[in-house]
């Protein structure tokens, strides 16, 4: 808990919706409690403008994680189990009991080795490195880049040692399909580089998940391939964050077929386009402001660009505390229907204004 207490230090949302759980000896339990207060504008269909929504800045939960030293070797066992909660309703996230992480693992001098549940390797370093929102309030990047998918189950997921300038990760995740094994696997591996001042990392993964043929039902083949460039500097108070994505296959773009919005407002996903991103931060005493702006060029037929632009701001009240607030516009072309969601939700309307508190124990 020291540990956890520690990186709260940091600027408001400096952690990602991926940041690690506290490490140390023993088993610790852990957690996050983030609610607010949402209006949306601009929706296709019926929206309730405004509600209280849960995981605005971050992903409420509820986690236990573990570590044991194997006797001198200097390797230790780990583990995370980590379960969302939509804390508006008293739900879990995703209809899943641990649907964030469930991992186990060894790490030790030559790197970590995990299996299970875990983040994909494109969304950390989105979220991670790209994104000043770092994947949470209405200004998220998710909502124009990357693809719906954050976490692969069945996973098998490598990263080099901590501690040095230069990283490395791969991820393999098993279909364990009933229908197909080898169509419904993904995998993906990063390169990067940080040195306190500049950080910088290249991802890309291939995920193979068709959706099969039910009856009289078309299989829909929903295969993915991401590439993506991501930057920040480090300039003191200020951070500039900069990322170049290219996205092909049915399913590369952030639409989800099994949300029935998403599939109404994107019957024609984009099959190719390419990301452009710039954003800043800016921290003064207690309070951090971000803004960014994204490029999505779609380069399919149907041209269905769009463009968002978003600011936000966060107020840490305490170490564990902090109040955010952020407002994002999403301008689509060609029939484009993309949204302004949040941590944990992905909206409805083009244009959305958030305000809320964040806890973390």
């Amino acid at each position: 808990m020291k540990v956890l207490a520690i990186l709260l230090t940091m600027p408001a949302l400096a952690l990602a919706q991926t940041r690690e759980p506290p490490a140390g000896q023993g088993v610790q339990p852990y957690g996050v409690v983030d609610a607010g207060v949402v209006l949306e504008r601009g929706c296709k269909q019926d929206c309730a403008r405004s509600k209280v929504s849960p995981g605005i800045s971050e992903g409420s939960r509820i986690g236990i994680t573990g570590r044991e030293a194997l006797g001198s070797s200097g390797t230790s066992a780990v583990f995370t189990l980590e379960g969302g909660v939509e804390n508006d309703t008293g739900r879990s996230e995703e209809g899943r009991l641990l649907g964030r992480q469930a991992w186990v693992g060894l790490d030790g001098r030559w790197g970590m080795l995990t299996l299970g549940r875990q983040y994909n390797l494109q969304y950390e370093t989105l979220a991670e490195v790209a994104d000043p929102f770092h994947g949470g309030l209405a200004g998220t990047a998710t909502n124009l880049m990357g693809f719906t998918t954050r976490r692969y189950d069945n996973a098998v997921k490598y990263r080099t040692p901590s501690g040095h300038q230069w990283s490395a990760s791969a991820i393999y995740s098993f279909g364990e399909s009933e229908f197909s094994t080898s169509r419904n696997r993904a995998y993906g591996a990063t390169l990067g580089f940080a040195n306190g001042l500049f950080d910088i990392r290249l991802a890309h993964q291939r995920k193979r998940n068709p959706i099969e043929a039910v009856g009289t039902t078309q299989p829909v083949d929903l295969s993915a391939r991401n590439t993506l460039v991501a930057a920040n500097l480090n300039l003191g108070e200020a951070t500039v964050f900069a990322a170049y994505g290219i996205n092909r296959g049915l399913g590369s773009s952030p639409w989800d077929p099994a949300h029935p919005y998403g599939a109404l407002a994107l019957s024609t996903p984009s099959l190719y386009s390419h990301d452009m991103l710039a954003g800043v931060s800016y921290t003064s005493g207690r309070t951090t402001y971000m803004a960014s702006f994204i490029h999505k060029d779609d380069r399919s037929p149907s041209n269905q660009d769009a463009d968002q632009a978003a600011l936000g701001v966060v107020y840490s009240l305490s170490k564990r505390t902090a109040l955010h607030a952020s407002f994002a516009h999403i301008r689509n072309r060609n029939g484009a229907s993309y949204t302004a969601g949040t941590a944990t939700e992905t909206g409805k309307g083009n244009r959305a204004i958030t305000f809320g508190l964040r806890h973390a124990f």
